[in-house]
């Protein structure tokens, strides 16, 4: 074989490889700008609601495999596999905001009534304190107050005593406490004929009419300025 024969032999085998090797190459640039682009959505979805723009740009990154996990992104950015996203990106992930805290001697009816709803769910137990294992009527009420700074006693005899009377159903207001059966139960009224309470053992705090009627109420007692009805 001359010279210009190998040399021409030599040309087209390496014109084979190139030409063998390039799809690899080609899907290697493709993962990798769609790698790019799965973190570029991920930085721009940090502190938006874009969670479907990133999902869909991670699945494709992913080859279209769905599921997405820690050790999936870990893979894309590079990082160690385990990392939550916020070490994965070096971005502060957004989070379900908290709610906004009531400033000591500001709260309304209205902040009683959306705190009381936290514990929506939460099961009677007499004498009862801790929303973890469960409370009495009073025992909720007294809560509710504290988580808003505010300090009412223990016992239904004593809390309506507290703060200033109401006339009658018709001008309760939400946020108020509604007495009934000589100070036997305690409730929370909600406005339109709607209060939340712990009622009896085997319930669950919980938001229903107000059974508490003229003929059975004790007292009405108004904490802190009237709330909006809920």
């Amino acid at each position: 074989m001359s010279m210009a024969e190998a040399l021409g032999r030599m040309q087209g085998i390496q014109s084979m490889i190139a030409e063998l090797t390039r799809p690899a190459q080609t899907a290697q640039s493709t993962a990798a700008a769609q790698k790019a682009s799965a973190v570029s959505t991920l930085a721009a979805g940090t502190g938006t609601a874009n969670s479907a723009a990133f999902t869909d740009a991670l699945t494709a990154a992913l080859g279209g495999t769905g599921g997405t996990t820690q050790t999936d992104l870990s893979s894309l950015t590079g990082a160690a596999p385990g990392l939550g996203l916020g070490a994965l990106t070096g971005l502060a992930l957004p989070t379900t905001p908290a709610a906004a805290p009531v400033a000591p001697g500001s709260a309304t009816g209205t902040d009683v009534v959306a705190m009381a709803k936290k514990y929506i769910g939460v099961p009677y137990v007499w004498g009862g304190t801790n929303p973890a294992t469960g409370m009495d009527c009073s025992g909720f009420t007294q809560r509710v107050f504290k988580d808003l700074g505010i300090d009412i006693p223990r016992v239904v005899s004593d809390q309506m005593k507290v703060g200033t009377p109401v006339a009658s159903l018709a001008q309760a207001k939400p946020g108020d406490l509604l007495i009934s059966f000589g100070g036997n139960h305690i409730s929370i009224y909600l406005g339109n004929g709607k209060a939340i309470d712990a009622p009896v053992p085997g319930k669950t705090i919980q938001i229903r009419d107000a059974w508490e009627q003229q003929s059975n109420l004790t007292a009405i007692r108004r904490i802190v300025p009237a709330g909006a009805a809920s």
